[in-house]
Formats: C-alpha cells, structure tokens, sequence
C-alpha cells in the first residue's frame, strides 16, 4: 500500500462553497479577461466571450493586495469589488469560528495548510488550547527547508509498550479516530474514516453502536468499542480487530452514558443495536460490574482471552482523580489509556454536561503524565488523549503536555464540510448527510469524495507537524511529549508572543503557493 497516500484536489460537493470573502463584478465590466490571466488562484474564468462568475472561495483577500496580480487595483474598468462574506456571521461557534471551518475545509481539499489570511490554529473561545501557544526557535535559528526529506522525521507512534507478547502496534501518524457509532453518523460517515485510517496506517473505531458488515474489509485498521450499553457487542467482532477499547466514561457528559434519540433510531440502526425501531437508546453509567481495579481487570482480561492479538484501550473521562484512574487501569493490563476532556463529544450532549463536568483536557494531561511518571510506569503506557482536538497545532499542544497522541472525531465530520449547526441528535437534522441515519441524506456523502477530503486533511495535519519537529530539531513526535519548554500561555506570558505561524516555511520554495 502507498504511503503516505496520494493527495488528490478533492473540491467542495456543493455547487457554491462558503469563502471568506465574496468578489463582485459589477456592471461596468468589459469582460476583457485580465483578472482571468493575473489570478493565480483561479477565482476569475472566462468562457468565450463573457466572464463567469468569480469562484470566491479561491480568493486570498487583502493578503495579495500587494503583489503585481493583486486584480482588484488591475481591473481597467475598476468593475471588481471584495467584502467580507456576510454568510460567516451565522457560523457563532467559538470553538469552530468561521476561520477554522474555512481553513480545515481547505486543508481537506488540497492537502495543504491555508494560503489565504485565514486563522488555522486557533479558535475564538478564550480557554484551552486556545490559550496556549507553540514556542518556536528565533529567525535565526530557522535553517532547515521544507523541500528536504520529510521523511527524516518519523511521526510515527507504538501503542503496544507492555512487553507482553502480543502484537507491536504502530500507528504511522500520532493521531486516530475515535468513536463515533452507527446511528450517531451514518454508514458512509464511518466508511469515509476508516478508508482514510487505512491509507494513513491508523485506527478509526465504530463507537457503541456495533459493527456494521460494510467496515470488514478495514478489520485491521478498526477500534472496536464496548460501552456500558454493550450495544451489538459480539464476540465474533471482537475477535476480528487489533485493538478493543473499554468505553468507561465520555468527556462531553461524564455520568450520563450515551444518548442515542429515537429520531435516530431507524430499522437498520435497532437491528445492529438489537434494539426497537424509533426507541431512545441510553447507555448506563457506569458498568455495573465494575466497582474496583480488580473488576475492572476482569473486563481486560475477558477480551484478552477472547482476542489473544488485540490490544486493549480503556476510555475514560477526566474527573478529578484521573491520574488515579489512569494508574488503575495500567495495573488492570491495558495498553492505551485514552482520556477524554470536556470539550469533544457529539453534538447531542446536552451543554451543562459539556461545560461544567470533565475536566479540561490541557489539565488532565500533564496531570496523569507526571503521575505515571512518579509511579514508574509512563514508558509501558501509551496515553492517547481526546477532547477538542481541532488542529496539528491542538495535536502538537496535546503532546508537548505529555501524551503519546490524539484521537479527532470532529475535525473529520469538519472535512465533510460539516457547519457545526448543532442537529446532530436528529435523524434528518444533518443538512450535510453526515451526523444523520436518514438514506437519502447519508447518500450526500459519498465515500470516495469523503475519504480523499479525510486523507488530505491529515495530509495537511502530518506536513504541520513534521515542520514543527523540524523547527525544533526533533527527530520523531516520540520526543516532543512532555516538552512543555515548547508551550507559551497566555496567562502566564510577559509581553508579546512570537508568531508561531509555520505558513512561511510550509510554502517556501513550492511555486504558486510561495506567490
């Protein structure tokens, strides 16, 4: 299999995409075609005589109003107009602003970081990562070249550090999918992820909702998940994937198991759940069977001998006492434990769940690394963390603070051109076919077009971040966890942050984006 896989253009499924700007010819337009031979973007085309109408989602805005193509001050006829597009005022979430959707929608078509002034590493909300900064060395200290061998930098991470016997487990980039089941999205969502796991060498998982035959052909590149409701928990699908996860808790809504509403709950999805038809499905909180580490060991050691290949994760939210939790479930016997903060979580948590529960995730991190740490077991564990997880940047924070990697879930729904409208809990809710279990509307997505959109974005994800090494002098992202030398705060910071834009670099040196 090639790898890493090809970047193919993958534009938007919709006949007019949301720019940033929106670009007018007005009346006074001579249909010369002058803006069609300045634009590099190709936002301007002329057909036969006449001009179309501009593509404004190509446009880089006032970022090349000084370069000789700049058509706006061109045009002869002064017929062209730019304003900020009025659309991207109904886009009101804080931690998705309108930069980030455009930006990651961007990423997802061409497998590169944004050229445009539009913001790819930061959301609006004033906490969390979007507190912190990354560190990097002084212009002097920049000597390297993104033409050079990207392959230099491995960002590889290993999930299997017990020494146990059992498979090495290697993901080629340090991040992988996390669940998102059957019902809460719809098949070609999921189909979409795991092609993508695939090309990347990494994981998607199939959440609580059991495994649809359509994903066998990915056995080997899925997480399968047990969760408090076992909801088409079988044998014979744990027996066939290389890692199972322990769904103990989720970070958007602690307490409260998983929601799945009737609305959703369509014939297709009742018979994997093996449930009713238009019935609301809960799942407990917690596993009734687990009260302590030594029955929580019980539950590791009944998957280990049904799959004596498979790896074991244990998901759980980030309450007080997780480091706690994190050292119990090492002595448990799993391999990965993946902690999920506050800010993830499907659009059906209700938000007092959301915003007043877990614990943030840029608190938990550090938190349970350091007692690992103190407890002598931080190199035979594998801490995968989840939790809001937007950027390359978000991943880059997440490990500087002490994780191995990063498990995303709305960062793809975002590839597929997600607009965060917040529907999520209903059947035919999705304007976009991806959070919906409706036929018809799952068929706006199909898996080709899907999949690529996914690729690109972790295309662009992995360029981010072996630039970031670079800048660093790092060899692998093994060496940036626990590097919180490389992190900035904004509480803490006396005077003016650098910027940490790697843009610049990224673009250095490769024709028409270095315009």
């Amino acid at each position: 299999m090639l790898w890493p896989p090809e970047i193919r253009r993958t534009p938007s499924r919709f006949r007019n995409p949301i720019g940033k700007y929106k670009v007018h010819r007005g009346p006074a337009c001579i249909h010369c075609g002058q803006c069609a031979d300045l634009c590099p973007m190709s936002v301007h085309h002329r057909f036969g005589k006449k001009m179309l109408a501009p593509k404004d989602e190509l446009c880089l805005g006032p970022s090349c109003s000084e370069k000789e193509f700049y058509c706006f001050n061109r045009c002869p006829q002064g017929a062209l107009r730019m304003v900020a597009n009025p659309n991207l005022q109904a886009l009101r979430d804080y931690r998705w602003p309108a930069d980030l959707l455009l930006s990651t929608w961007q990423q997802a078509e061409t497998g590169e970081a944004p050229q445009a002034d539009i913001e790819y590493r930061l959301g609006n909300s004033g906490g969390g990562f979007d507190r912190l900064r990354l560190r990097l060395p002084s212009p002097e200290h920049k000597p390297f070249s993104m033409s050079e061998n990207e392959e230099e930098v491995s960002t590889a991470v290993v999930l299997n550090r017990r020494s146990d016997g059992r498979p090495q487990v290697r993901i080629g980039v340090p991040f992988y999918g996390g669940g998102m089941s059957f019902g809460s999205v719809s098949i070609n969502t999921m189909l979409s992820r795991a092609r993508a796991a695939e090309a990347w060498d990494t994981f998607s998982c199939t959440g609580e909702g059991g495994y649809p035959d359509p994903l066998r052909r990915y056995d080997d590149h899925m997480i399968t998940q047990v969760a408090t409701g076992l909801f088409g928990v079988r044998e014979e699908t744990i027996q066939r994937v290389r890692i199972v996860e322990f769904k103990y808790a989720q970070g958007a809504k602690p307490g409260l198991g998983g929601h799945l509403l009737g609305d959703k709950v369509t014939p297709a999805v009742a018979k994997m759940r093996e449930a009713v038809a238009g019935n609301s499905l809960f799942s407990p909180f917690p596993f009734h069977s687990v009260y302590s580490v030594e029955d929580h060991k019980k539950h590791v050691d009944w998957i280990k001998e049904i799959n004596p290949r498979c790896l074991v994760s244990v998901k759980v939210s980030t309450p007080t006492d997780v480091d706690m939790v994190a050292v119990g479930s090492y002595y448990a016997g799993a391999h990965i434990i993946h902690l999920d903060g506050s800010y993830g979580g499907t659009g059906a948590a209700p938000d007092i769940a959301k915003k007043n529960i877990a614990m943030p995730i840029e608190y938990a991190i550090p938190k349970v690394h350091r007692f690992l740490s103190e407890e002598g077991i931080r190199d035979r564990i594998t801490l995968i963390v989840s939790g809001g997880i937007r950027t390359a940047y978000d991943i880059a924070k997440a490990i500087a603070l002490g994780a191995d990697g990063a498990v995303i879930g709305t960062a793809d729904m975002v590839a597929l051109e997600c607009i965060r409208c917040r529907n999520c809990e209903s059947g035919q809710g999705c304007p976009r076919g991806i959070a919906t279990t409706d036929p018809k509307l799952s068929n706006l997505v199909v898996v080709d077009w899907g999949s690529q959109r996914i690729i690109n974005l972790y295309a662009a994800w992995r360029k981010q971040l072996v630039a970031l090494l670079k800048l660093w002098g790092l060899k692998s992202i093994g060496e940036l966890v626990g590097r919180t030398d490389f992190l900035n705060h904004l509480d803490y910071q006396q005077g003016e942050f650098e910027d940490d834009d790697i843009r610049p670099f990224l673009l250095r040196g490769n024709g028409r984006r270095g315009l």
